[in-house]
């Protein structure tokens, strides 16, 4: 099993900078890619970025640019450094992880860009 926890929400005027956290517990060698995602109200859940064992990384095209994720194994940390914010990127952002077999999820925090 694979417990995560999200952090770093909050409210933010269009053109800012947030960065968001999950940190991650459980078993760790099971973990193929880090992942996260955003659901805007109404919206389906969508990939925004992923990173692999390799620290390979691939970002959906409407953050490219101003989004980075990044990883520090050693406080079992994935972030999501987001800059020049818009009022579309205001969604609930969820870490996901994926084993072999099945995507653990975290509960989301909600960013809110303002305009």
């Amino acid at each position: 099993q694979v417990q995560l926890v999200e952090s770093g929400g909050g409210l933010v005027q269009a053109g800012g900078s947030l960065r968001v956290s999950c940190i991650v517990s459980g078993r760790m060698s099971s973990i193929n890619y880090m992942s996260w995602y955003r659901q805007a109200p109404g919206k389906v859940r969508d990939l925004v970025a992923m990173i692999t064992r390799t620290d390979s990384t691939t970002y959906s095209d409407s953050v490219k640019g101003r989004f980075t994720i990044s990883r520090d194994n050693a406080k079992n940390m994935v972030y999501l450094q987001m800059n020049d914010l818009k009022s579309e990127d205001t969604a609930v952002y969820y870490c996901a992880a994926r084993s072999l077999l099945t995507t653990y999820w975290g509960l989301g925090t909600q960013v809110t860009v303002s305009s």
